[in-house]
């Protein structure tokens, strides 16, 4: 399932748009409930497939849910995916190995709080499987060809 959000992340970034790519994978771990690119600097890829999850479907049917990500949820995304009631989280590569790639680009002024910090802060046992070594490369590879292009 990373392997088809980078796939997202790709065509984000073909249209444009920074390379993020999220996924809404249903209970039986195969179908694809939802696709989402990255749109902006505020619009994530894991905040707007969240709230259009949470618009769609009851939070009962979206705990047993996991939001499938090419970078670990930013505290913004973490916090829309914990409202959305969404239960876990797959995500291929951390937010410090993602600043390593941005550096100090100002659109992309990464935050370095992990997800899992985010998450403990709360009520709900959030469920984080990352980051999968088996995609480091093809991710950081993606944004390293996006970033030192800016």
């Amino acid at each position: 399932m990373l392997e088809l959000a980078q796939a997202q992340a790709r065509r984000a970034m073909d249209a444009g748009h920074h390379p993020f790519g999220a996924l809404l994978i249903a209970p039986d771990h195969m179908t694809v409930l939802l696709e989402q690119g990255n749109v902006d600097s505020v619009n994530h890829a894991e905040a707007v497939l969240a709230r259009e999850a949470a618009r769609q479907y009851a939070p009962s049917q979206l705990w047993p849910c996991t939001l499938v990500t090419t970078v670990e949820p930013c505290a913004m995304c973490a916090g829309t995916q914990y409202w959305a009631n969404i239960g876990r989280v797959v995500y291929g590569i951390s937010e410090r190995a993602l600043l390593a790639e941005t550096g100090a680009n100002p659109e992309n002024p990464t935050l370095d709080l992990p997800c899992r910090h985010v998450f403990a802060r709360g009520q709900k046992d959030v469920r984080v499987i990352g980051p999968v070594a088996a995609m480091e490369a093809p991710i950081v590879a993606l944004h390293r060809r996006y970033w030192r292009a800016r």
